[in-house]
């Protein structure tokens, strides 16, 4: 038996290690970057697939916080921070209606979305720091038929 290792034998090299050396050029952009590690192929925008034989799909974590509150209504949840993602703020965002009035803030749809990325990721970083505080509701008396009011509140999306 030869001392040769077979770990790579097809001559090229394991494409997770990371090269040590670094660019040395400061602030200013490198002539030459040297590659960092690649991105994983494998586990990428697999389904939410049970531990079973079958692999039939499961509900991803909202849907499962769901089916546990529709299960049990008097259940209480205490970390469902982890679920906000970005991913499901741009959702949401694109969920809204587009021609509605605009939020407390004074902002509309198109005029969030103008910067829809960098607000997004700005509104997730306060969410996860608890440092995201809602804007109270703009609250306006309706005057009603018979001399009283009925009150109407207003809220925005945040940012």
């Amino acid at each position: 038996m030869s001392g040769k290792s077979f770990m790579n034998d097809d001559g090229e090299s394991y494409g997770g290690i990371v090269p040590t050396k670094q660019p040395n050029k400061g602030d200013r952009a490198p002539a030459k970057v040297v590659e960092g590690r690649p991105q994983t192929k494998e586990n990428t925008q697999q389904p939410n697939l049970g531990r079973t034989p079958s692999r039939e799909s499961r509900p991803n974590g909202l849907e499962r916080v769901r089916e546990a509150a529709r299960k049990d209504r008097k259940l209480k949840f205490t970390a469902l921070l982890h679920h906000v993602s970005i991913d499901l703020l741009r959702d949401s965002y694109f969920s809204l209606k587009r021609q509605a009035a605009s939020g407390v803030d004074g902002m509309t749809w198109e005029e969030y979305g103008r910067d829809l990325e960098v607000r997004l990721a700005d509104l997730h970083g306060q969410i996860h720091r608890g440092a995201y505080r809602a804007q109270p509701s703009r609250r306006v008396w309706i005057p009603k038929a018979d001399g009283r009011q009925r009150p109407l509140g207003n809220r925005g999306i945040g940012g």
